[in-house]
């Protein structure tokens, strides 16, 4: 298994980057928001990776941040979604945008990426929503607010339980982020809440 790549960029296109580990070159299909993140030929990049198998169809995916690595693997789970119309997708949202569709039950945004038609996108909000109920992702908010309600001034906004929701399917723990998000305005919008508890935690992460 191939967890990540960490090497000289070689080859950067549209849809499509080379990583350099140890005099091999490794091609991986990526996203346009990956692609715009790396940088020049020759500087030293890194991708988390995920290899596709299927019958005679062998791709190795790249992306950024393990958050789209995360919704790549969530969208490629879906019935009748496979990696190409998944790349489309992240190259036209950041996770945290997908993670709020997904939470928000929005369905009809997704349908404007090209090839993704009415049915398809509410497949994905449908078929998501119930997989993070089955893990106790969805609904967590509702059913658990007492438990981290004393870490906000008072009740936590509908943008914080949003927020919290929409974290969660990019794979956060309630303890995880509840903390932080109990220390951000709660008049901020639901996606101004998660990109500002991302940068915190990545800042943490990094020290």
């Amino acid at each position: 298994m191939i967890y990540s790549l960490k090497g000289t960029l070689t080859v950067k296109e549209l849809s499509f980057a080379v990583i350099e580990c140890g005099g091999v070159g490794y091609g991986c299909r990526t996203s346009y928001n990956t692609v715009s993140q790396l940088g020049d030929i020759g500087s030293e990049a890194t991708l988390y990776t995920h290899l596709y198998v299927r019958e005679d169809v062998v791709e190795l995916f790249g992306f950024a941040t393990l958050q789209e690595l995360s919704c790549f693997k969530l969208l490629i789970s879906v019935s009748g979604v496979g990696p190409k119309a998944a790349t489309a997708i992240l190259s036209d949202v950041s996770p945290e945008q997908f993670a709020f569709r997904v939470a928000s039950g929005d369905s009809k945004s997704f349908t404007k990426t090209k090839g993704i038609g009415a049915k398809t996108a509410q497949r994905i909000v449908l078929e998501l929503k119930d997989k993070m109920s089955s893990q106790t992702i969805s609904g967590t908010v509702a059913k658990d607010a007492a438990d981290f309600a004393p870490q906000f001034s008072g009740a936590p906004s509908s943008a914080v339980t949003e927020a919290l929701e929409a974290l969660m399917v990019l794979g956060y723990s309630q303890g995880e982020v509840a903390p932080i998000l109990g220390k951000l305005d709660p008049a901020l919008s639901t996606q101004d809440l998660i990109k500002e508890t991302l940068r915190l935690m990545s800042a943490r992460n990094s020290r």
